[in-house]
């Protein structure tokens, strides 16, 4: 069948993620650099104790299952009405104090009011440096005019919808789900299954794009839905599953549609 609606992903394929953090957390360790840290070794020890104590935090469970990632957890506000969150909040604000000031203590400085400031830094860097990837806008107002466009995305309700915001994408798309709404995240099928059916189309009709293989293309394939990865240089994943295409970019993305659909026998 051709393809009728596209799912996107929101994290590294539509807006940028992971280049932010790390642009975040510079910016954090160049504040500590002030009292005498090093920003190579701050920066490293941020992450790494961040990572460490997330996967050790009475939520990792639910974040795991719903997509939060520890990166999230300094600078999500968490304002949402879901239990598990409310949860959530309740450990991540102390949380993030205490990463900064850990690795300020890695470094012998002891300075407890810091902590609580570079976790705020963080925050309002994180917020600053959003950006959309190359190409994102235009190719969403091309392909809105041809396909029924719907964003799948996991995490926290509050921050994802926050970032989409802030992306200015938010009126292209004709359906939104968001794992931490849901309940289940990617690669659960029943997600997306959810919004083909709001978008009332079938999954042969239906084609995902996202740069996870673990939680986007897995999931696609579990929801019997083609997929195109699209490959984020210096975050690829090593993940034995193959998607339907690859592209590099958001700007191949038309082309490649193209292809698929004069390889898809229509309908009768």
């Amino acid at each position: 069948m051709p393809i009728r609606a596209i799912l996107f992903d929101l994290d590294d394929t539509l807006i940028a993620d992971e280049a932010i953090s790390h642009e975040a957390f510079e910016r954090v360790a160049t504040k500590a650099a002030q009292v005498g840290a090093d920003i190579t070794d701050f920066m490293r020890d941020s992450k790494m104790l961040a990572e460490e104590l997330w996967r050790k935090g009475p939520c990792f469970n639910y974040c795991h299952a719903i997509g939060i990632s520890a990166h999230e957890c300094l600078w999500g506000t968490f304002d949402d009405q879901q239990e598990e969150i409310r949860e959530l909040r309740a450990w991540a604000l102390p949380f993030r104090e205490t990463v900064f000031d850990m690795a300020l203590r890695r470094q012998l400085i002891d300075i407890p009011a810091l902590g609580p400031e570079l976790a705020e830094e963080f925050g309002k860097a994180r917020r600053r440096l959003q950006r959309l990837v190359p190409d994102a806008k235009e190719i969403l107002v091309r392909l809105n005019s041809e396909y029924l466009l719907g964003l799948l995305t996991n995490g926290a309700p509050s921050l994802q919808r926050e970032k989409l915001t802030a992306s200015g994408l938010g009126s292209l798309f004709h359906a939104v789900a968001v794992s931490g709404e849901k309940g289940i995240g990617k690669p659960n099928p029943e997600i997306f299954f959810q919004l083909i059916n709001e978008l009332g189309v079938t999954a042969a009709e239906t084609i995902m794009v996202g740069n996870s293989k673990a939680r986007d293309i897995v999931g696609a394939r579990n929801a019997g839905i083609r997929s195109i990865w699209i490959r984020v240089p210096g975050s690829e994943e090593q993940f034995d599953v193959e998607s339907d295409m690859e592209i590099s970019g958001l700007n191949k993305l038309p082309t490649c549609l193209k292809e698929m659909n004069a390889f898809t026998p229509s309908s009768r």
